[in-house]
């Protein structure tokens, strides 16, 4: 058999679409008409058949339009026929936001698909706050998923601005967006109430609808972020609200409004925050080590930037702990730092405190809830199965020359709203640090002091820091030693990450070495040293498992430096880099993840 070669021509088809196109320029060799609104096109019926399913079906052996010289389309503008028209016969669709309707129509209508596809990649791509609810309705009313998903996605991120700017837009908006703008995760800047106005103005604009139409709106909205006092006006505000339904929500909200120190244990849907995800709260450092601020920072691991927050601290606190439980914010703890004025001279005190401040994001207001049974500095604090746990650390007597170390270990119960007793520690312990893993509790280094005695306030270096490592198992409510750290370590840091501990830079060791433990194997680990270590920092572990290490001091010529830097640890990799600066320097930090509206 001869060989041969198949061989395949680009620009054919082009010349022929050109050719049928200078053919109905012409109007040369056209054996139909269409008519829309008066205006008639002449075109070749064996393009329009090839290229379009509905041509195809209407040009059919048995349908009376066959041989018909003219066709009606009443249902197109001649606009949008002869857009598609011009698609049809060369490639190219002219289209514009003020045309999109009319070409989306013939498009759908004549079933010319890649014209329709075009036509949602367009909406898409072109998505703006100005256009966001339009686009919404063309995608809904030609059931462009992808166009819909993108516009209602717009809409919920530009909440703010439509609700400031363009409300009779979203007032306009069809049912099924603003159902799924409802039940958004995130919708910044915006707080709860101003949707459920939004959406008992939208049912007086478009009702009125079925109870049970009304029904599946309202309950996307999430009335335990609304305050009480607006809860009850809103609940007479509307025929709609007094449904068996949305009443027995309102109900719930309150009931809710009413847990007190259960609130964080307590969440649900209907009462968790519209925001993105957690951001790290820097709380309690300063440009100096004696002085800390009581602004708050907020950190976005996603943008790497940094904001103020409008929660202020109600103390000037230096090194308290803190953590998060249930999108609630908890401050516990430390030393309270306070400017006194004596014989004209201004002078500072401190005295360690046994306060427990909470921090309400919702609704932006502190509130002081039990004290611990003793006072506490520098000691841990850590969340297991939605108890706080306070473990160690140590108290500053009033005279401010002596101390008293502590091997107590309490933590608050939310259900109760009160301080319980743990089991102690083998002895008393602070500048330690500690984490949970497992549902257990970790604790490493420190400084040991003796059982019931009272310490002088000798220099911290003239006493030795600890290698040991502790294991609280919480169902047996026992303490057990575990595989000791390779260094002695005191006001470091202990993480938890992938399902290992990493044991991070304190304030007197010699090298910068940081640690990872295996708890299956019980067994620790050297890994890469940072390059300049620090100390008085503070430190988050991410959902990614990455740790961050904001600020803190070094050593640089012999003389302390408080440092800027934002260093991020990819604890898979053993690698660190710095990924951002502070505002400013600042040392004394104390972090945790919490989901803060914008």
């Amino acid at each position: 058999m001869d060989s041969y070669s198949v061989l395949y021509s680009t620009s054919y088809r082009t010349g022929l679409l050109s050719s049928f196109q200078r053919l109905r320029s012409e109007e040369k060799m056209c054996d139909v008409v269409l008519e829309a609104g008066g205006e008639s096109f002449p075109c070749h019926r064996v393009l329009l058949a090839s290229s379009s399913d509905y041509f195809w079906a209407l040009f059919g052996d048995t349908t009376a339009e066959r041989l018909a010289g003219s066709v009606s389309l009443p249902a197109l503008t001649p606009r949008g026929l002869d857009a598609i028209l011009d698609f049809l016969y060369s490639g190219w669709l002219s289209v514009s936001p003020l045309t999109l309707p009319v070409v989306l129509e013939a498009a759908r209508y004549l079933q010319v698909e890649t014209a329709v596809s075009i036509c949602e990649r367009f909406m898409t791509d072109g998505l703006s706050v100005d256009n966001c609810c339009f686009y919404a309705n063309l995608a809904e009313h030609h059931t462009l998923s992808d166009a819909l998903q993108a516009a209602n996605q717009t809409i919920a991120g530009e909440m703010r601005t439509l609700l400031e700017k363009q409300r009779n837009d979203l007032l306009g908006l069809n049912s099924q967006s603003l159902m799924t703008v409802f039940d958004a995760d995130e919708v910044p800047g915006v707080r709860e109430v101003e949707l459920v106005k939004l959406a008992l103005d939208w049912l007086d604009e478009n009702g009125p609808l079925p109870f049970l139409k009304s029904n599946l709106l309202l309950s996307r909205l999430r009335f335990g972020l609304v305050a009480p006092s607006d809860l009850a006006s809103l609940g007479q505000a509307h025929r709609a609200m007094a449904t068996p339904l949305i009443r027995s929500q309102l109900t719930r909200a309150l009931e809710y409004h009413q847990l007190g120190s259960a609130q964080p244990i307590r969440q649900s849907r209907q009462t968790t925050l519209r925001v993105s995800p957690n951001r790290v709260l820097l709380m309690g450092g300063g440009a100096s080590a004696d002085w800390p601020e009581q602004q708050a920072l907020a950190f976005d691991p996603r943008s790497r930037k940094f904001s103020c927050l409008s929660c202020v601290l109600p103390l000037r606190l230096k090194s308290p702990c803190v953590c998060s439980v249930g999108g609630f914010l908890f401050v516990i703890g430390g030393e309270e730092v306070k400017e006194g004025d004596e014989d004209g001279k201004k002078s500072i005190t401190v005295t360690t405190s046994n306060q427990v401040w909470r921090y309400d994001p919702r609704f932006d207001g502190w509130e002081k809830v039990q004290s611990m049974q003793e006072r506490r500095a520098q000691f841990t604090c850590c969340v297991v199965d939605d108890l706080i746990y306070a473990v160690g650390g140590r108290h500053t007597q009033p005279d401010g020359d002596t101390h008293t170390s502590l091997a107590s270990v309490e933590f608050y119960d939310m259900a109760l709203g009160a301080w319980r007793r743990g089991a102690t520690m083998p002895q008393p312990l602070y500048g330690h640090a500690a984490a949970a893993l497992d549902n257990n509790i970790y604790v490493s280094g420190g400084l040991p002091g003796s059982r019931g005695t009272v310490q002088t306030n000798e220099p911290e270096e003239g006493r030795e820091s600890s290698k040991d490592f502790l294991f609280w198992d919480l169902e047996g409510r026992v303490w057990e030693k575990r595989a000791s750290m390779s260094i002695a370590r005191f006001s470091h840091r202990l993480a938890a990450a992938d399902g290992f501990l990493f044991a991070l830079l304190g304030m007197y060791e010699p090298f910068c070495d940081i640690e990872q433990y295996d708890p299956r194997s019980d067994h620790w680990t050297r890994l890469r040293p940072l390059l300049t270590g620090s100390f008085n920092y503070g430190m988050v572990s991410t959902a990614s498992g990455n740790l961050l290490v904001f600020g803190g001091r070094r050593w640089s010529d012999g003389q302390e430096v408080i440092v800027r830097s934002v260093l991020e640890y990819d604890t898979k990799k053993d690698h660190w880099r710095e990924i951002c600066q502070l505002p400013r320097p600042l040392t004394g930090i104390e972090c945790t993840l919490l989901p803060l509206p914008d």
